[in-house]
């Protein structure tokens, strides 16, 4: 179809749709073991995503360098990218200049914690049943997902160095982290013990940090989106098992339930650890929180329901 002939009122769908689900993604990066590629999966849109990123390829740098406007401006997946990073950029401002949700993060995590942690549970309801006549052996490749998951949520801290070398390899970990879903970034520098010398580094501007951390993040984006992008064009239902195994994994983090432990960095209280536990006494937090569990899984499915109608209805 030529976009003369496209359906108007389907490409301004197409922007809103991906306006809202920015925000979504702008959301979850605010709430500490939710990443924006979770949201990204769960609204599925994580293949687009990565073929976008993707797009910012050897031809798009040279081009850059030879001043070619047009090849610079027409390579990249700009459509798709400039209404989605909007939404985010909205969802940021929200949630912590409207909304202080980490605010909330501290005042009441086991209910913020709870809408999420059904969020997502929702989600793996909806993926598992989209991903029609699960045999025997891919219910084995679900669990490659949700085996070494575990494992990785449950690893204690690893204490590596602070050269520029390990500050480089961390940058590169976390930003391939965020990229997959179930595992956010903040999460790795957790594992890897640098949550707050990283921070500290930021907060202070001290470059001889920040420059190689900044290097492996976008070392780590043009490598790990290529492996992602080719695994998802070749092996798209079994990366896809994977990656719901992943998320199901994950529910393990954001259990509402937890024993969390803060601590202050550049004069606000960043959770640097957290354990899951069994609920306590049954009281109107516990209720609430329970209750936003549900609201979360039956938001998904409905949403879900509501998508799908929709696209029928546009196309």
């Amino acid at each position: 179809m030529s976009n003369k002939d496209e359906n108007p009122n389907k490409s301004k769908y197409r922007v809103l749709s991906l306006i809202g689900k920015g925000f979504c993604m702008g959301s979850a990066d605010v709430i500490p073991g939710v990443s924006g590629g979770t949201m990204a999966f769960i609204l599925g849109i994580y293949r687009e995503l990565i073929d976008a990123i993707k797009s910012f390829d050897r031809i798009w740098l040279i081009s850059l360098l030879k001043l070619e406007f047009v090849q610079i401006i027409s390579r990249p997946h700009f459509k798709f990218l400039i209404p989605l990073f909007s939404g985010i950029f909205f969802a940021l401002i929200f949630f912590t200049r409207v909304v202080p949700l980490p605010l909330l993060l501290i005042q009441h995590p086991d209910q913020v914690y709870g809408l999420f942690f059904g969020l997502i549970m929702g989600s793996c309801v909806v993926l598992i049943r989209d991903v029609q006549q699960l045999v025997m052996k891919e219910i084995v490749v679900i669990m490659g997902g949700i085996i070494p998951g575990l494992i990785l949520f449950n690893l204690g801290t690893i204490s590596i160095p602070d050269t520029a070398v390990y500050v480089f390899l961390s940058g590169c970990l976390a930003i391939s982290a965020m990229l997959l879903p179930g595992i956010s970034g903040s999460f790795i520098l957790l594992i890897l013990n640098k949550y707050t010398y990283i921070f500290n580094a930021i907060g202070h501007f001290n470059m001889s940090v920040i420059l190689p951390f900044a290097a492996g993040m976008a070392t780590g984006l043009i490598i790990f989106s290529r492996v992602l992008s080719w695994l998802m064009h070749r092996y798209l239902r079994n990366t896809t098992l994977v990656i719901i195994g992943i998320l199901i994994s994950s529910l393990w983090v954001i259990w509402p339930f937890q024993e969390r432990v803060y601590e202050t960095i550049n004069d606000k209280q960043k959770l640097i650890s957290s354990t899951p536990v069994f609920p306590g006494d049954v009281n109107s937090g516990l209720l609430i929180s329970v209750g936003l569990m549900i609201l979360g899984l039956v938001l998904v499915i409905l949403i879900d329901w509501i998508g799908k109608k929709k696209i029928k209805h546009f196309a």
